[in-house]
């Protein structure tokens, strides 16, 4: 039985701190960038292709002004939606707000009446800068890619992909809970 659903936001807090920083032409220390590689919605991301290394090199060249050379398709879009991040921090901040909002505790009652058996008692749902997949999923945990949060041009919604962010995160949690 599902007893909460946690929001985890804190890689999300110190993107912002290092995007703002970074436009700012403030000083962001290596180890902070270290610190950032080994959040867990980072590091729940990690494979072959994107890894801690991948993370330090892109936000390092950021830091420094430097051009960057990807060693992957994932390192390469990840580097560029930083860059566009710390271009348009006004968007960035539209992105941030809803997501600073939620409160998921109102699924708890739905899904443990569709998924009364669940293995799990404890939902993680992690909003994450990351590189090709909108989402991914690792047991109890939801890790949704940032970069796809679009807040709406006309009212107060917000979508990941075409969806409105409440009804998508309750897909995916489902998707979750049938795996």
């Amino acid at each position: 039985m599902i007893t909460s659903i946690k929001l985890n936001l804190e890689t999300i807090e110190a993107m912002l701190y290092f995007w703002n920083a970074v436009k700012d032409r403030e000083n962001v220390s290596e180890m902070f960038i270290y610190d950032l590689t080994s959040m867990q919605g980072l590091t729940l991301a990690y494979d072959a292709n994107f890894t801690e290394e991948s993370v330090r090199r892109a936000l390092s060249a950021l830091k420094n002004r430097e051009i960057f050379s990807r060693s992957s398709r994932e390192e390469g879009r990840f580097y560029n939606n930083n860059l566009w991040m710390m271009e348009d921090l006004e968007y960035t901040n539209l992105m941030v707000a809803p997501i600073k909002k939620l409160n998921l505790d109102y699924l708890i009652d739905e899904l443990n009446s569709k998924f009364p058996n669940s293995k799990y008692n404890e939902l993680e749902v992690y909003f994450s800068p990351l590189h090709l997949d909108e989402y991914l999923i690792k047991d109890n945990k939801l890790i949704i890619n940032f970069f796809r949060v679009k807040p709406s041009d006309f009212d107060e919604n917000t979508f990941v992909g075409d969806k409105e962010l409440r009804a998508y995160i309750k897909e995916k949690l489902e998707e979750l809970l049938n795996n």
